[in-house]
């Protein structure tokens, strides 16, 4: 069974910084894009970033860029998404997927017709003093 499981999660103080991990099984990540998401309490979820099945190339949304960098190691079937300067606005779940196509989750969010192959459960970041 495909499974994508988050980590790193949790309380940080703002301007702080956090460093989530998504663990793949199951499944072979070299062969999928992965792709970083995040659902704030009463909005909806949106596309941080994603990165080819390489990791030489990444694609972030405009107002990720700067703050938050997605990574891999394929060799250890994990992604990784580093934040930096955390504010109380980034308060959310933050989820990882992944897909054999990178376009599939550029838009996913925007675009009801489209699929995913893999999510993972999300964890919480909560940004507070």
């Amino acid at each position: 069974q495909s499974q994508l499981v988050e980590s790193g999660g949790g309380l940080v103080q703002p301007g702080g910084s956090l460093r989530l991990s998504c663990a793949a099984s199951g499944f072979i990540l070299d062969y999928y894009a992965i792709g970083w998401f995040r659902q704030a309490p009463g909005k909806e979820r949106e596309f941080i970033a994603a990165t080819i099945k390489s990791g030489s190339s990444a694609y972030y949304a405009d107002s990720m860029k700067g703050r938050f960098t997605i990574s891999r190691d394929n060799a250890k079937n994990t992604g990784y998404l580093q934040m930096n300067n955390l504010k109380p606005d980034d308060t959310a779940v933050y989820y990882c997927a992944a897909d054999p196509k990178l376009h599939n989750l550029v838009v996913v969010t925007t675009d009801k017709d489209t699929y995913v192959e893999v999510w993972g459960q999300g964890t919480l970041v909560t940004v507070s003093s």
